[in-house]
């Protein structure tokens, strides 16, 4: 069975973390345990069963180096808008059965959270997102029947204005699928 692809944007260029005092790339920041940020993310992914690829920038060799040492698949490109990547990411999996979208400094998605909604995809959403207590979260799944539609992206909104409320199933969650880590110092705290 063809089964949704993990499209982990890593290509944003932490403008809120390096405004708020940040140094370095924030997917690089260690975490309480340890392990780094996009590390976890992928352990996660990878975790799910699900394929992962990793969407960054060329100059993001560290980057580049942690996702190909746990044999993830990347792809470049210049541009940092989520649009782009997210665009990029369906171009390099377009064969999958749809696609889960989440950001790379989100690595409190477990493994059972992708699953669901892969689930969901698997008994026909055409979207699906977690929550946690009404706020939506990560990560943001899309069947095939979108994969024209999350090409065309552009920009740095995303695929927020793909979602349409009378398509989207929402599954209640954890809080971890609204966490990430925009400022300096909150990595470490969960």
């Amino acid at each position: 069975m063809n089964t949704p692809g993990i499209i982990i944007l890593a290509a944003g260029l932490g403008t809120r973390f390096r405004r708020a005092g940040g140094v370095g790339n924030k997917l690089l920041a260690p975490l309480a345990d340890g392990a780094l940020l996009l590390e976890q993310t992928l352990a996660h992914a990878q975790a799910s069963g699900l394929p992962p690829v990793v969407v960054t920038r060329p100059e993001y060799a560290e980057i580049l180096t942690l996702a190909q040492r746990r044999g993830v698949r990347t792809v470049c490109l210049p541009s940092g808008g989520s649009g782009e990547s997210i665009a990029a990411g369906v171009r390099a999996a377009q064969a999958r059965a749809g696609w889960l979208i989440v950001p790379g400094d989100m690595a409190w998605i477990t493994a059972e959270d992708h699953r669901r909604v892969a689930q969901a995809l698997a008994e026909g959403a055409e979207q699906v997102r977690l929550r946690w207590q009404g706020f939506p979260g990560h990560p943001v799944g899309f069947s095939a029947a979108w994969r024209e539609r999350l090409l065309a992206l552009r920009g740095d909104s995303g695929a927020r204005a793909l979602l349409d409320s009378a398509l989207l199933r929402a599954i209640d969650a954890h809080v971890g699928v609204i966490r990430d880590a925009d400022l300096p110092g909150l990595s470490g705290r969960f």
